[in-house]
Formats: structure tokens, sequence, C-alpha cells
């Protein structure tokens, strides 16, 4: 008869091994895990920046909200600014894709830009510039359209409004054809704002970020 205590050597590396797969195992599972987990980065203006409203009720907070919730580990960076237009979003992007490595990268600009009147040519070369510079990176873009206020003419409104889904449509981006559906072009649209009548209350963010999650989640699959 074969003494037992032979076996016990190649037991005991049979169990070692066996142990070093499954801990392989596990890490390689948790590093699939945070391969898959999402980084947004919202580049806007104060209609993303909870501009006049209490801190953690604009719909960028709401979103990350959501997605902890639907998608637990996405991160969400808000580097949106009040008042910024398409040029200070050029100028800051690069260096926010460099610390922040988005996967994604939502831009809300314009509005600023047709407020200002500044040349509707700039502002549709800056949201180029810009969503090239996200897609080199490999992120996906989501562009949230914007409309012009009424009083600037209707071709004027017309042209600004089909920049944005011209920009997404030749450069393979998302879109949001308006950000401000259901709020600006409300029946009732005073109830939507704050009392300046160009910024979106505490009411209305729910309804912002309806806009743009269908699209986001889309994206997100």
């Amino acid at each position: 008869m074969m003494d037992s205590g032979m076996h016990t050597p190649l037991l005991r590396r049979r169990h070692f091994t066996l142990s070093l797969l499954a801990l392989a195992g596990q890490g390689f599972g948790a590093a699939t895990l945070a391969a898959k987990a999402a980084r947004i980065l919202v580049v806007g203006d104060s209609l993303s920046a909870e501009y006049g409203l209490a801190r953690g009720t604009g719909w960028v907070h709401l979103m990350a909200q959501k997605l902890q919730q639907e998608r637990p580990g996405t991160e969400v960076v808000n580097a949106s600014i009040s008042g910024d237009t398409t040029s200070g979003g050029r100028s800051r992007l690069p260096a926010l894709l460099q610390k922040h490595q988005p996967s994604h990268v939502v831009i809300e600009l314009g509005g600023n830009d047709a407020l200002r009147g500044l040349p509707q040519g700039m502002t549709q070369d800056n949201l180029q510039t810009m969503i090239r510079q996200a897609k080199a990176t490999g992120a996906q873009v989501l562009l949230l359209g914007m409309q012009m206020p009424p009083n600037y003419g209707p071709e004027m409104t017309r042209q600004f409004a089909a920049m944005y889904s011209q920009l997404a449509k030749s450069q393979g981006t998302g879109l949001v054809p308006f950000f401000l559906q259901g709020v600006g072009d409300d029946a009732e649209p005073l109830k939507w704002f704050q009392p300046d009548r160009i910024h979106p209350n505490e009411a209305a963010q729910s309804r912002l970020l309806a806009n743009v999650w269908p699209q986001l989640k889309k994206q997100l699959k």
C-alpha cells in the first residue's frame, strides 16, 4: 500500500495553485468592472452650473444620483461655469480631458454666444473643435442643442437650432435637439424660470434631466 503521506505535498501544491487561480479570477473581475465604470464630464454654462439654485438641486446632480442607482460606480464631473461661451469651453477642454480622462463628454454651450450676438460661424467652429478634441481621446460626445430667443428673427433662430443637428450628424455625436424642451417652449414658461426669466428654476431641473437621459443612456450601453 502506498503511504498516504506521499500525497500531502501534491495536495498542498494543488490547493495553492487553485487558490492563486481564484485570486487571479477575482482580480480580473474587479479590473473588468473598473474598466466598465463610466466617467462623464459635463462642460456647460449657467444652465448646468446650478446658477441661482441650492447646491445639489441642478440637473447634473440629479443625473449623478440617477446614475448611482442604475449604474453604480459611474462618476460625474461637472466642469460647467456660469457665463461660459463656446470659446471658453474650447480653451478649457484640453486640460479637463487630460485631468479627468472621461469616457463621455456632455457639451452644453452656445446659449451665451447667441445672447451676446457672437458670429454663428465662430460658435460652430468652437463646438466642432471641442467635439473633435473629446473624440480624439476615445470619449463619446453628447451635444445639447440650444435655441435663440424669437426676437432674433425666424431665419437666424432656425439656422442656430439647425447648427446643432448638423454638427451631430457630421461629427457622429449624440444629440439632444433642444435642451430646454418642455421648459423654454412650455405654454406657461414663466413657471419654470427664475425671476430673471433666463435661468430655469429648481422645479425645471427634472425636466432638463428627462431631456438628456434617453440619449445619455443610449451611449452608456
